[in-house]
């Protein structure tokens, strides 16, 4: 299989929000459905940064409302209490299979077999798996890992489990912290939905129907 003009690729990390499920806008409604009591002005600053750092976990932006748009300290108990609410939303509304991106799924089905597929995602690990299996599409990667580990060690995780080659390990992401978990694990990065990513040196597939 030729990935780009990349002939050497066998294994492609995937990100899950925004390359496998179009999930955006529930998260934000999400982010905005349990932190409804507090000034709207302050929650869209939340909004702003999870739209900035959407390869982030949800336990980050929970602590970055508190510490840095609100300026309080916040326990970690009441960090898994948010997270755990903003999971069952979640679980409610993003299990429909109108949410998956059919571009990327098509390749996903049509190549699971030809690379060595794996999720890495800043998603909580339990909800990522349960959406998976929910829209059918487990079965189509070796594993699937997320949140509360950062997504960096994630990938350094996998590739030494597997002890995968870096030179033909790439992983597709639509934020800048895929491409920073990708380039701390020295692995190629490929951008995808998200065209500030067409800054600079990076690859980015515009469409995987381009991929043969």
């Amino acid at each position: 299989m030729n990935l780009i003009g990349n002939k050497n690729i066998e294994t492609i990390l995937w990100d899950f929000d925004g390359v496998i499920l179009d999930s955006m806008k529930v998260r934000d409604w999400g982010f905005e459905e349990i932190f409804k009591s507090f000034d709207e002005n302050d929650v869209s600053l939340l909004l702003e940064y999870h739209n900035k750092n959407g390869g982030l976990s949800r336990y980050v932006k929970i602590r970055y409302f508190y510490e840095e748009v609100l300026g309080k300290n916040i326990t970690e108990e009441e960090v898994l209490n948010y997270a755990n609410n903003f999971s069952l939303l979640m679980k409610e509304e993003l299990i429909n299979p109108k949410n998956l991106i059919k571009d990327s799924l098509k390749f996903i089905k049509e190549n699971y077999k030809n690379y060595k597929f794996h999720i890495v995602s800043g998603s909580d690990q339990e909800e990522l798996r349960f959406l998976c299996k929910e829209l059918n599409i487990d079965n189509y990667f070796i594993s699937i890992y997320g949140s509360p580990i950062p997504k960096n060690k994630l990938v350094k995780d996998l590739l030494k489990a597997h002890n995968y080659d870096v030179e033909k390990t790439c992983l597709i992401g639509d934020s800048m912290n895929d491409f920073e978990a990708a380039s701390i694990n020295n692995i190629k990065f490929y951008g995808f939905n998200n065209l500030e990513l067409l800054n600079g040196d990076n690859e980015y597939i515009h469409s995987f129907s381009s991929i043969n």
